[in-house]
Order: C-alpha cells, then structure tokens, then sequence
C-alpha cells in the first residue's frame, strides 16, 4: 500500500508542479499581451481602491 501512495504522491507533486508553472506563464502572458495594453483593462481595476463613491 505504501509504494502505491508514494507513487501517487510523486506522480502528482510532479504534474502539479508543471500544472502551476504552465498556468503561471499563461497569466503572464495574458497579463503582457499587446492587445490587453490597448485597452487598458487593468490601469483602470488599478484605480478602484481609489475611487471615491
């Protein structure tokens, strides 16, 4: 039973490591696409704390 977990174990620290890495990067990417700088999405959600209501 205990080889079976530590495979499982392994397996999965393995490909979840490369899971979040990969899911890191896409956020980067989205983040720094050309296209999302034209529209300045985020300099304004950057502002909301700001805004008086």
């Amino acid at each position: 039973m205990s080889d079976l977990y530590m495979t499982l174990a392994s397996f999965a620290q393995t490909w979840g490591l490369l899971l979040f890495f990969f899911g890191f990067l896409g956020v980067i990417a989205y983040a720094y696409w050309p296209s999302k700088k034209k529209k300045k999405e985020f300099e304004d959600a950057a502002q909301i704390p700001l805004k008086e209501d």
